[in-house]
């Protein structure tokens, strides 16, 4: 007889993985915040072009089910766009230049209402100036800093052929991102070792081309019905002409892609506009106040109805994501940083074990 006696051993536990350091993940950031400054002239055409094929991906699938050729549906949908800025962009010409040109004289024109509004400020300032002469005694004087900025005549001439090189470039990516993304994400997916990264992957994708297209798209659609209701609002109520009112709606469309940064810049302009047309105060201030009242009707009911809570985003993380990608890259930034917050949040909220940072920007 024979006898098999069983040890009780302890399991193996894998080696655990070494955690990075608080420095080494700040210098990484800080790694890949400087090296995004220093490639935006490479990766802002890319992004965009990104941007612009997902606002038309909606309309590329509605003339598929046409079965119209891709290609054709391509060429049909940049031609589209550009027609329709061309058109827009030869109407606010004129309006354009006339401001550029009657704003300095205005600008006179505003001083002594500006002045009136801040006389107990600069009396207060004068006494302070005073308090603190004579706490330095008498021979204390004010030091002015000259600045003196180098002209350079051809710098026009030289940014002229970057500017038209720089449009080029993103007309063409869109185009083949709208023609050969699908292809391109398949072959890149193919390469991905294992059948349940590449079901994470194509899920993630997905998500990504269908949700952030339709957010984009249907954001797109808020603000360009936005631009044009302050328009009207403009003509009809205020009787300013039709194409100086088109340029404020404009305006006001465009700057509704960055949520709150772009709102108080409008109310800004709008203010500045009502001082500089009209002579009476409250007047002066309807502008201003028919922007605000078009703006809180499509950020507190339109859109929060059009999108549900699905695309919601906390306000804080939305500040901060328009400060840091206006700093690094300007409009631009501006422009791009609600639909790359939104697509960083799809991918946290279908990764396993990052849910609860998709939870956070909420």
């Amino acid at each position: 007889m024979s006898y098999i006696f069983e040890t009780e051993t302890d399991p193996v536990t894998p080696p655990s993985r070494p955690r990075s350091s608080n420095a080494t993940i700040v210098l990484a950031v800080l790694a890949v915040g400087y090296t995004l400054y220093l490639a935006q002239d490479m990766l802002l055409p890319v992004l965009l072009a990104m941007f612009f094929a997902l606002v038309g991906n909606p309309i590329l699938r509605l003339l598929r089910r046409m079965y119209v050729p891709r290609f054709v549906a391509a060429l049909l949908l940049i031609g589209a766009g550009m027609f329709f800025t061309y058109t827009l962009a030869r109407e606010l010409v004129e309006p354009a230049a006339e401001w550029v040109r009657e704003v300095p004289k205005e600008v006179r024109g505003l001083a002594p209402k500006l002045r009136s509004l801040t006389k107990p400020v600069t009396e207060a300032n004068r006494a302070a100036e005073n308090i603190a002469r004579a706490a330095g005694g008498e021979s204390a004087t004010r030091t002015e800093v000259v600045r003196t900025e180098v002209n350079d005549p051809y710098k026009f001439i030289t940014a002229t052929p970057r500017v038209v090189a720089s449009v080029l470039a993103v007309l063409l990516l869109t185009f083949f991102f709208m023609v050969y993304g699908g292809d391109l994400q398949r072959n890149a997916i193919a390469l991905l070792p294992g059948r349940q990264r590449k079901k994470l992957t194509v899920e993630i994708l997905q998500a990504i081309e269908s949700e952030i297209s339709r957010y984009v798209f249907t954001i797109s659609i808020i603000n360009v019905i936005v631009g044009f209701a302050f328009a009207g609002l403009l003509y009809f109520l205020l009787d300013v002409p039709a194409d100086e009112a088109l340029l404020w709606g404009t305006m006001a469309g465009l700057l509704n892609f960055a949520p709150y940064v772009g709102p108080l810049i409008g109310m800004l302009v709008m203010l500045a506009m009502g001082f500089v047309s009209y002579d009476e105060t409250w007047a002066s201030l309807l502008p201003a106040a028919l922007y605000l009242g078009l703006h809180t009707l499509e950020g507190q009911i339109v859109t929060p109805i059009v999108l549900g809570r699905r695309m919601a985003l906390s306000p804080l993380v939305l500040i901060l994501s328009l400060m840091v990608f206006g700093w690094l890259w300007g409009i631009i930034g501006l422009l791009l940083a609600v639909p790359l917050l939104v697509c960083v949040k799809l991918v946290l909220a279908r990764v396993e074990g990052m849910e609860g940072w998709a939870r956070l920007l909420e």
